[in-house]
């Protein structure tokens, strides 16, 4: 049961990687559902090993802006996905500090649902 669980945890957190960037730039790519699935996932954890606010806010945008990281160097060699070359303190145009500072209250967001949908919505 809990591999289900998994499973469903990270289709939820891919969906809605891909539903804020609709809501932001009016589209996606696949490679964001696997991407917003696995920091759903690595917040969910943090969320159970990690109480301190701060904490929490600050480590979760660098695990988000991690795996966006990675997934650039896989998927956006191009900037076919995305492209923060003329964004401030980017690097390689993959990820920039401003987009690193909104993960943090989003990691947060992220961090209250994965808790809410693991133990109210699924529990074991």
């Amino acid at each position: 049961m809990e591999i289900w669980k998994k499973c469903w945890l990270f289709g939820f957190g891919g969906s809605a990687y891909m539903g804020l960037e609709f809501l932001w730039r009016g589209w996606s790519h696949y490679s964001m559902f696997l991407a917003g699935g696995t920091c759903f996932l690595l917040l969910g954890k943090l969320g159970q090993v990690s109480r301190n606010f701060f904490t929490r806010a600050f480590v979760g945008a660098g695990i988000i802006t991690g795996v966006e990281f990675l997934a650039g160097l896989l998927v956006n060699r191009r900037y076919t996905v995305w492209d923060y070359r003329h964004m401030p303190l980017n690097v390689k145009g993959q990820i920039c500090l401003p987009f690193c500072l909104l993960w943090a209250p989003i990691s947060l967001g992220a961090i209250i649902l994965y808790a809410f949908l693991d133990k109210k919505i699924l529990p074991d």
